[in-house]
């Protein structure tokens, strides 16, 4: 196990010096397509998005002289990891080993997500395990950022409800099990107005100070604690010049809430505060750039007591948990679907990300026995 979990560590490491940020993820999607199909899987593809598959067949692992297994009414599992990440291209990818740390943007999340798809696959075969369905890998795109869900989306358009589970690996997250989804919707608000000399031409609107208005009038917005409701505005800009009345601006604006219910009101809420802040000589333009859904698997279901088994057979406590993820996507639809980490770490988004190595080999074995016990429950 101890050799797996170390070539699972360096294959990370590898998907690391990958750069990969959301919508250029092209060069990673091949080099995991590249990983499939060397290990033989069946299928193997890359869809018009981005997302790449490969099946693990329950009827090629089978050695039965008969082929006694080759006829199944089981429905797939769906194992999937981001290849996505928060950093752009020229970001440092260097890495830093530090005892059992290793530091790096991007390598728990979700470099080691994606190794882990291959890990599970090393872990079946070489314990000659006999699942009881087919296995369906998935290393997607656009989870990050203003990728909206967009790889997740066409992952759930194709398989749709003809599923077991859809499976969601997070390289940080071990111990979770996220089986509930934050509702999130997200707004670009541009301002726009004459604007001139912040001298000869004062008293004129400007488009940084009518945004900055707006801004106040929004947070000043009372937010339900449950369910558990957010605001944020994460990015301003605008102007031309210190001595110039701004004539255009424009701010991002992220709304969150662990009820669907909740964050409907916030979001009307919202609009109607938009809408009563135009003014004459004064344009606001609002365009929707993300919409991620809300959606729960009741922790009592099958699934989500049997991950809960599989954290604490690790000597883990399982955390049951919320978040906004890929996972959101199938939860939304009623489909089975939950989140479970590989290792543990720290820094996520930031250039100082880390990792702890020696967590890992709790996190495969979890996995593996999550995987090798689904198609059981009832």
């Amino acid at each position: 196990m101890m050799d797996t979990v170390q070539r699972i560590i360096e294959l990370a490491l590898q998907i690391q010096q990958i750069p990969a940020p959301t919508f250029h993820e092209s060069r990673r999607a091949e080099f995991v397509r590249g990983l499939f199909e060397k290990e033989g899987l069946q299928q193997v593809s890359v869809d018009e998005v981005g997302n790449v598959y490969g099946l693990f067949s329950r009827v090629a692992q089978s050695t039965h002289p008969t082929g006694s297994h080759a006829k199944s009414d089981a429905r797939p599992l769906v194992v999937s990891a981001h290849l996505d990440t928060v950093f752009p291209i020229e970001m440092d990818v260097s890495v830093r080993r530090e005892n059992s740390l290793v530091h790096g943007i991007g390598i728990g999340d979700n470099s080691m997500g994606v190794a882990a798809l291959m890990g599970l696959v090393w872990l079946i075969r070489e314990r000659e395990i006999h699942l009881k369905g087919d296995l369906w890998l998935v290393a997607n795109v656009c989870e990050e950022g203003l990728g909206d869900l967009r790889g997740m989306k066409a992952v759930v358009e194709r398989y749709g409800e003809n599923v077991l589970a859809y499976l969601v690996l997070e390289g940080m997250a071990l111990g979770h099990v996220y089986h509930r989804a934050v509702g999130v919707k997200r707004y670009r608000i541009t301002a726009r107005t004459k604007g001139g000399h912040s001298w000869s031409d004062y008293g004129h609107l400007s488009a940084i100070h009518e945004l900055s208005k707006l801004v106040v009038q929004l947070t000043s917005l009372e937010l339900p604690k449950e369910p558990r409701t957010t605001m944020n505005v994460g990015k301003i800009s605008g102007g031309t010049s210190v001595n110039v009345i701004a004539p255009e601006a424009w701010l991002e604006l992220d709304l969150r809430s662990e009820g669907q219910a909740a964050l409907e009101k916030l979001i009307a809420k919202v609009e109607n505060i938009i809408h009563e802040a135009g003014k004459p000589k004064l344009s606001l333009a609002v365009e929707v750039i993300g919409m991620r859904p809300a959606g729960e698997l009741d922790p009592d279901h099958p699934l989500i007591e049997l991950a809960e088994v599989c954290v604490r057979e690790q000597g883990l406590e399982a955390i049951l948990t919320t978040g906004s993820t890929d996972a959101n996507v199938p939860l939304s639809k009623g489909f089975p679907a939950l989140v479970l980490g590989i290792t543990m770490g720290g820094g996520a988004h930031t250039k100082d990300e880390f990792i702890k190595t020696v967590p890992v080999a709790q996190g495969m074995e979890q996995l593996v026995s999550f995987v090798k016990k689904a198609w059981l429950v009832r």
